[in-house]
């Protein structure tokens, strides 16, 4: 295959491409592209759309709206009206039947590399072939209504460029990249003979391909967090304790210290961004509140007053319905059913905290290693009226995510609003067969459910009967 190389303007950069030292983006003036490879944007910015007679649930109401229209221009949300929008020719009318429109689903703590793929494939297979898997995945993702996720772990910059340039189908990703750990944390993939690591030596496997970053000490994680943030991450995803996936630790262990979880946050906010920390039980999330850590992943073995640090901080509690799952549960190894099933029993307990404290809480699925919990995304969401209403639930998962997801401050990948229907807002939404704010469980079943899904202004699906 010939390629061209296009707007070179040194032999230094032209020999920088052919190396692979610099990277080639759509946003640069110094492109490595195949004749007639160019990807294609996700949105097209000339086009419009008119959704005809909706009811709009926006992210924050607990009713509908009056009967509606709702104008989308290029990507934006253009105009919304109880009166008729008059269009030209060239827009897109969808007559919506009264049906609902509602934002795209978020998804707070999703990991785009590894949620369908089984561990041991992880551990083995070849690189291109996993992101292949997780390139299937993502379109998979989008068709279930999810249009944003934040990925809370593993190689996906890749994944979100190819997406956000058009090359394939998939939801806005906001990245962290490597899970930061201690040695013997969390994210401690290392295999048995990669020990010990020698300070200066050779990655283990886990770290090559940037599923990890191993630290253990404030100038490590210091340096991991920079390199995350280097190669695209919109945040910093550290494990401050035990969990139930890893083997070689207890779910009880606090994991770094207080300085080193400084570190990270001082790198992230020197970016005009946060960190968030994997933590379970109270020691490690007020350590990670100690060490100004913005946003809390899990935490159901939390007690009363650390969820009231909780809210008096105003940090972010990133929680998932993490309850027992019998497919899921028969998947994992013994050490870490004993320790799903103290995570199970401590998520009801959670929630209520959480309510009670009125803390700002993230919806999230944390779906890892498995084909067909991935499958039951949706489902998960509609699990929440175990603990909430259905207008709460759908808030959290739109409107009050989208909030979270501009915590990544002036490096947001996505600029503008998420998470909602109203006018200057991105354009994500869906459109619902039935009313999901009386029956959320339409959102576990988005194949029949629903009937257009739209992201950054580009329809991806329509089945609206004609």
């Amino acid at each position: 295959m010939v390629f061209r190389l296009k707007s070179v303007r040194c032999p230094l950069i032209a020999s920088a491409l052919l190396v692979g030292l610099y990277q080639a983006s759509l946003a640069q003036d110094y492109t490595l592209a195949a004749p007639g490879s160019e990807p294609q944007p996700t949105s097209t910015s000339s086009g419009a759309t008119l959704f005809q007679n909706v009811r709009i649930f926006d992210g924050k109401s607990a009713v509908l709206s009056a009967p509606a229209n709702v104008l989308v221009k290029g990507n934006i949300i253009d105009q919304i009206s109880v009166s008729p929008i008059t269009v030209d020719a060239s827009v897109r009318v969808i007559a919506a039947g009264g049906r609902v429109l509602m934002p795209g689903l978020i998804d707070a703590h999703w990991h785009s590399f590894m949620a369908a793929t089984a561990m041991p494939l992880l551990t083995t297979a070849n690189p291109s072939y996993l992101q292949i898997l997780a390139t299937r995945q993502a379109e998979a993702t989008l068709m279930r209504g999810f249009t944003t996720v934040r990925d809370l772990g593993g190689p996906v910059f890749g994944l979100k460029r190819a997406i956000d340039e058009g090359a394939i189908k998939g939801p806005r990703i906001y990245p962290s990249g490597a899970m930061i750990s201690q040695t013997s944390g969390h994210a401690d993939f290392r295999f048995p003979f990669e020990l010990p690591r020698t300070p200066g030596g050779p990655l283990s496997q886990s770290e090559t391909m940037g599923a990890a970053a191993i630290a253990d000490s404030p100038d490590e994680v210091r340096m991991r967090a920079r390199e995350q943030l280097r190669l695209g991450a919109s945040q910093i995803k550290l494990m401050g304790g035990g969990g139930v996936s890893s083997q070689y630790n207890p779910i009880e262990s606090t994991q770094f210290t207080e300085a080193e979880i400084h570190a990270a946050v001082e790198a992230a906010e020197n970016w005009g961004t946060y960190v968030a920390v994997h933590a379970y039980t109270p020691r490690a999330i007020r350590q990670a509140v100690a060490a100004g850590v913005k946003c809390i992943e899990h935490g159901q073995l939390i007690d009363e007053p650390t969820a009231k640090l909780l809210a008096d901080k105003g940090i972010w509690w990133s929680l998932q319905p993490l309850t027992y799952d019998a497919d899921v549960f028969a998947r994992m190894t013994p050490v870490s059913q004993r320790k799903a099933l103290e995570v199970f029993a401590g998520t009801e307990n959670a929630y209520k905290l959480a309510k009670k404290y009125n803390v700002k809480t993230a919806f999230g699925t944390d779906i890892l290693f498995n084909a067909g919990a991935a499958t039951r995304q949706g489902a998960y969401l509609a699990q929440m009226v175990r603990w909430y209403t259905p207008a709460e639930a759908l808030k959290m998962a739109t409107a009050d995510n989208g909030e979270l997801m501009a915590l990544s401050g002036f490096i947001n990948p996505y600029p503008g609003k998420l998470g909602v229907v109203e006018a200057g807002a991105l354009a994500d939404l869906l459109l619902v067969e039935g009313n999901p704010l009386e029956n959320i469980q339409l959102v576990a079943d988005p194949d029949k459910n629903f009937l257009v899904i739209m992201k950054d202004g580009t329809i991806y699906k329509n089945i609206l009967p004609r």
